[in-house]
């Protein structure tokens, strides 16, 4: 972990953390990670996770793999439709098995803080997180050090702050193609003929691929950004799935299940 400037100050907002802190041994010395009753439970309510490019292959089997937005081009995980809910979270507060679980969601309540300009980071912790408390099973810091578990979460977090770098040189370059575009997601309900729109969203176009000239498609293909490209496609099947999932959750049929918001 880089070394951080003197009383160094977090600013701006940090998603899904409720009160985020830089790790140190002064504030947080005495506290340890326990399994909370519900794992997942400070991301039950979202409906989208960020993640990097590494992880579009594993992403798409399970995922709808957008852009966030024409000036954040960073991919997104669609796990909730509509409603407030992540569809991947289950009722007791566990990740539904055998899907793929986002490194954002892995790495917390830890996550990195960025120095404007620099390379430099610092290690942030959620402090709110029901599994951080005095007396818990696994210590941030022992005999005035970082842990094991620690220092492995400052390596993973390091793997992943440079993983997060190379995402956004990707979504520059995919931005500077002209190969992503405004999309929308669409289901017709048994009995009607015309269909009905539940999910709009910035999603890679196809046909603006296939109208790169041969050395913009070989630069991509030499960099191995064209495979992540077809896979955002690829994941656009999803979105089927993502419904039936959402009816399957709260017991939906063809008639409100675009219109009923389970509060």
């Amino acid at each position: 972990m880089s070394e951080t400037p003197a009383n160094p100050q977090l600013q701006g907002q940090m998603f899904l953390f409720e009160k985020p802190e830089l790790i140190n041994k002064e504030q947080h010395g005495d506290l340890a990670l326990s399994k909370p009753d519900k794992r997942y439970g400070f991301c039950a309510n979202c409906r989208a996770i960020p993640l990097t490019v590494s992880e579009i292959p594993a992403a798409l089997k399970d995922y709808p793999v957008v852009f966030a937005s024409p000036e954040q081009m960073i991919p997104l995980a669609i796990v909730g439709l509509i409603d407030d809910v992540n569809l991947f979270v289950t009722e007791t507060g566990e990740w539904e098995n055998q899907r793929y679980i986002p490194g954002y969601i892995r790495r917390y309540p830890f996550g990195v803080a960025t120095q404007t300009d620099s390379d430099r980071f610092a290690i942030v912790v959620d402090t709110a997180f029901a599994g951080l408390q005095k007396g818990g099973d696994t210590p941030l810091f022992e005999n005035g050090e970082p842990s094991e578990m620690t220092n492995q979460t400052i390596e993973f977090c390091k793997t992943y702050e440079e993983d997060r770098m190379r995402t956004i040189e990707f979504g520059e370059r995919v931005k500077s193609l002209g190969v992503s575009k405004g999309q929308s997601a669409q289901f017709t309900p048994a009995g009607e003929t015309e269909p009905r729109t539940f999910a709009e969203y910035l999603g890679v176009d196809e046909n603006a691929i296939k109208e790169l000239s041969g050395d913009q498609l070989a630069e991509l293909r030499d960099n191995g950004l064209l495979p992540l490209l077809y896979a955002m496609v690829m994941s656009m099947g999803n979105w089927r799935m993502l419904l039936q999932r959402r009816a399957g959750r709260f017991n939906l049929t063809d008639k409100n299940i675009l219109t009923q918001v389970v509060n």
